[in-house]
């Protein structure tokens, strides 16, 4: 071929040039068989590598991966994915029918505070509110985007609407391998000893005791009572430290009282895995909730940085 020229380095030999033949590199070190062995180790299913006389003519195969490797990075079903948890959202909230009375102040409300979480309605399975449901799909679809292992669980759950929106999400994404948690007393909440809880007397509000058939009865309304969701029934304190829960990706306490905070913290976060997310509903609403939530993570030295969701909810992500 002569003397290496400029036009060799950047295009490949200059009489192959000259003949017509534009697909060469020049003196790449490769032979037949570790050009294919490089292919196959890049990650390609198939490789066929042939020689020419100075060429080497490879082609290689990627095969279609198992969508389930992560189940968020398919945009076929995006749409119908988006307007099933939007719908799941609203029906959760009773926004479709609106027909609630606010249990906590009487019978009318302005329509953003519902919106917003701000009511205790009368009908609907949730009263957390759109943001927090939004946070909600957040956490949950960042898990299962970076494979962030484990289960997900709320302490506290009312008529359920929380936890069947996580179930939603999972049969949404037709995730199989995870489970969502359900843990209440079903009796409404216990009494306290806290000196800044005590005198909130929530413990004495009946329309917070929901029964676990009640909730059950919520599941199936949706179509989502099945083996994947799995009941807690009991006080924190005695069902918590005995759950058969090994790892979880998403933890939602809702529990109000600073005990039912802690008894949730102490005996669930250090299950948590590293890339998973807490959130603690009533933070910014009652003293003893956030109280609970500054102890321990001054005794377990976590240092996260705490995010608002609104003026209700906040949470954060585990990075060690």
């Amino acid at each position: 071929a002569g003397p290496i020229a400029a036009i060799d380095i950047l295009y490949g030999l200059g009489t192959d040039l000259a003949r017509g033949n534009y697909y060469m590199a020049h003196k790449t070190a490769f032979t037949a068989e570790t050009l294919k062995d490089k292919l196959l180790g890049a990650g390609f299913s198939q490789a066929e590598v042939k020689r020419d006389w100075l060429n080497l003519w490879a082609t290689a195969y990627v095969e279609g991966k198992d969508e389930s490797e992560n189940p968020l990075n398919s945009s076929k079903d995006d749409d119908a994915i988006t307007l099933y948890l939007d719908l799941m959202k609203k029906s959760l909230m009773n926004l479709i029918y609106d027909n609630d009375k606010d249990m906590m102040r009487g019978d009318s409300y302005d329509k953003n505070l519902k919106l917003n979480g701000g009511i205790w309605p009368s009908f609907a399975h949730t009263m957390i509110g759109l943001p927090r449901l939004n946070n909600i799909q957040f956490c949950i679809e960042d898990v299962l985007a970076k494979g962030i292992q484990g289960d997900f669980i709320e302490t506290g759950v009312w008529r359920g609407g929380a936890t069947i929106f996580m179930r939603a999400i999972l049969k949404a994404y037709g995730i199989a391998d995870r489970r969502v948690w359900v843990a209440d007393s079903f009796e409404g909440l216990p009494p306290t000893e806290y000196k800044d809880d005590l005198q909130l007397r929530l413990n004495e509000a009946e329309c917070l005791a929901i029964s676990m058939e009640e909730v059950q009865l919520n599941f199936d309304k949706y179509g989502l009572l099945d083996e994947q969701v799995l009941f807690l029934k009991g006080w924190f304190k005695d069902t918590l430290p005995v759950a058969p829960i090994k790892e979880l990706a998403v933890l939602r306490l809702d529990g109000d009282w600073y005990e039912s905070t802690m008894d949730a913290l102490m005996n669930l976060y250090p299950k948590l895995s590293i890339g998973g997310y807490v959130i603690i509903d009533d933070y910014w609403a009652f003293q003893g909730c956030q109280d609970a939530v500054h102890d321990y993570r001054r005794v377990n030295h976590i240092h996260e940085k705490i995010i608002r969701i609104d003026n209700v909810a906040v949470y954060w992500c585990r990075l060690n």
